[in-house]
């Protein structure tokens, strides 16, 4: 049983690293992203709510986000743990998924920190903005986006650290490699 948290700043290649793992440890890798589109393509009351948010632009309130994961953890899938990528991101998430995994009886084995220089951050984001032709991804844009992360993870790296489960892992290089020190992080078997 694997249940884990991915933190790490956008560009860091959590999502990327949550599939590989996912892979690896047969295992859902669970986006908050992900979930949001799957509930708005579906037309859920959740997802109707998202959208009203989304498309004014504005910040999905916790309660909204909170629910849509307690509902996809709840799915026979994630019974046998999990890999969460994009939550929790605020000290009161954090407050809810223990809550969530009290109710079945589980715990939060996991919790790794995929780090990386800001620069280089910046470097890859605009690369990919460019090759996505998103030009609203601007290097001002991305440098607010990492300085938001590290303001609102600050606190959860400290809440995780202080629990014993925080590991950091470096996440510049190559992708293979990355994925061989997340699972060095974790002690689980070479595959």
């Amino acid at each position: 049983m694997t249940r884990l948290v991915l933190l790490g700043p956008p560009g860091a290649g959590k999502g990327t690293q949550a599939k590989l793992l996912s892979d690896r440890l047969g295992v859902p890798a669970i986006s908050t992203g992900d979930i949001f589109r799957a509930n708005v393509a579906a037309e859920t009351d959740l997802g109707t709510t998202v959208k009203e948010y989304l498309d004014a632009g504005k910040y999905v309130p916790d309660s909204v986000t909170n629910a849509m994961v307690r509902d996809r953890l709840q799915q026979p899938d994630a019974a046998g743990g999990f890999i969460l990528d994009g939550y929790p991101r605020t000290t009161d998430q954090v407050r809810e998924l223990d809550d969530m995994l009290v109710e079945t009886g589980g715990k939060l084995e996991h919790v790794l920190e995929i780090t990386a220089d800001t620069d280089e951050l910046v470097r890859r984001l605009s690369r990919r903005a460019v090759e996505q032709g998103r030009s609203d991804d601007t290097e001002d844009v991305i440098r607010t986006r990492q300085q938001v992360y590290l303001e609102q993870t600050a606190p959860l790296v400290e809440v995780y650290s202080e629990r014993g489960l925080l590991r950091s892992v470096d996440g510049l290089g190559e992708i293979s490699d990355v994925t061989e020190r997340l699972v060095e992080a974790l002690d689980l078997p070479d595959a």
